[in-house]
């Protein structure tokens, strides 16, 4: 038998990749993963900017190229960073094969075998994938409606020593809470005080489909501490494979470096042809045509729990992103129950067991919504309804 490397024998399969194998069947309405609406992918204007770029720079962008990343497209990220009071230099930006990449490389530089990362609780599972393979110890922290509890926060980084940070402040993945400003500054002042690294993930902040955006972390940073993840994935489409890693100048030498050794470069086509589209695309209409979709989408899926969830569930209806996170009341095992979901009421979603770090909670589930047509919403959350309340009555019948 072949001899493994120790960091991967002990990484599991993604469970919602896996989950998605099994929603490619027919009929099966499918709220499992975090995918954008496909028909609102801008497919022609992407098609044409390709056009372009070919016709006009071939031979460039079929070529080998830079690690850092093409220079415009560089330079329109930290501009795009400076307008929500980050300032910053395209020499701090590198483009990356979608923001997942941004993670790893991440951890290559910051992290040695045995290191402590502190991350919310749930939290991102292809985060907690990255922090495995890199034989990192993960210490999740409770949250509640406004981000990771900072007394809880503050114990860990009196008690061990903590090489970063990890979160996602903005809609996270997958409870769809966003931090407070009052939270964030109190996790940056902690941050500052402890002199620990902090990896802001913030894929869907361009989502926002309701109440006010607070600064970005990197916004309170006055000592190069934060590093921040962003993708194109979510604006224009996921099969780009394009995402970008904001850093302090301290450390962007050593990302490009990591980066060298794991691809050479970001598809030099796809790059060229994204900065193409922005030349002749009004990006801000199909931003605010994807967040109108997507608060209509949302408010279909919450209104439709309520009506048919059991009594007792609780959810937080978030403000923008891509997700809704549910708890169901005790007794309700939603990773026991994917199987007859998918089977035999034809309807998939992804408990919320795998999203934790230690003792998970089984009776919880990440929906997606933004991937459904609303109709198809409701009669998804209508089946789950039925499902999850069976369940909980036969429960109560086994019991009494």
């Amino acid at each position: 038998m072949m001899r493994l490397a120790e960091r991967t024998r002990g990484v599991p399969p993604s469970a919602v990749r896996e989950i998605l194998k099994v929603t490619e069947q027919p009929q099966v309405r499918s709220f499992a993963g975090g995918l954008p609406a496909p028909e609102l992918f801008p497919v022609e204007p992407i098609a044409r900017a390709h056009q372009r770029v070919l016709e006009k720079a071939g031979a460039s962008a079929l070529q080998y190229s830079t690690t850092e990343g093409f220079a415009p497209l560089r330079a329109w990220v930290a501009e795009r960073y400076s307008h929500r009071g980050v300032p910053t230099a395209a020499e701090q930006v590198l483009i990356t094969n979608g923001s997942q990449q941004g993670i790893d490389l991440a951890a290559r530089v910051l992290l040695d075998p045995g290191a402590v990362v502190v991350t919310e609780n749930p939290t991102y599972l292809a985060a907690l994938q990255v922090f495995q393979a890199a034989q990192a110890t993960v210490i999740g922290v409770e949250s509640d409606r406004e981000g990771m509890l900072l007394e809880a926060v503050a114990k860990v980084l009196a008690t061990h020593d903590v090489r970063l940070i990890y979160l996602v402040p903005s809609f996270a993945n997958p409870t769809g809470v966003t931090w407070s400003a009052a939270r964030r500054a109190g996790l940056m002042a902690l941050a500052h005080a402890w002199n620990v690294p902090v990896l802001e993930d913030d894929p869907y902040e361009a989502l926002r489909f309701s109440g006010s955006a607070p600064a970005p972390l990197a916004a309170m940073d006055d000592r190069g501490l934060v590093s921040s993840l962003g993708t194109f994935s979510k604006m224009l489409a996921p099969g780009l494979r394009l995402g970008w890693l904001r850093a302090p100048d301290a450390l962007v030498r050593h990302l490009v470096v990591a980066k060298q050794a794991s691809d050479l470069h970001a598809s030099s086509l796809s790059q060229r042809a994204v900065m193409e589209l922005f030349d002749c695309f009004d990006l801000e209409a199909h931003l605010a045509t994807l967040r109108a979709a997507y608060q209509e989408r949302c408010a279909v899926m919450s209104e439709a729990l309520e009506r048919a969830f059991p009594h007792g569930t609780r959810f937080h209806r978030p403000e923008g992103g891509l997700f809704l996170w549910v708890e169901l009341p005790e007794g309700v095992d939603t990773l026991a129950l994917l199987p007859t979901a998918v089977s035999e009421h034809r309807v998939a979603y992804v408990p919320g067991a795998p999203f934790f770090v230690g003792r998970a909670r089984p009776n919880t589930v990440r929906l997606n919504f933004s991937n459904c047509q609303p109709g198809d919403i409701a009669d998804g959350v209508r089946r789950l309804g039925a499902l999850f309340t069976q369940a909980l009555d036969l429960g109560v019948a086994l019991a009494s």
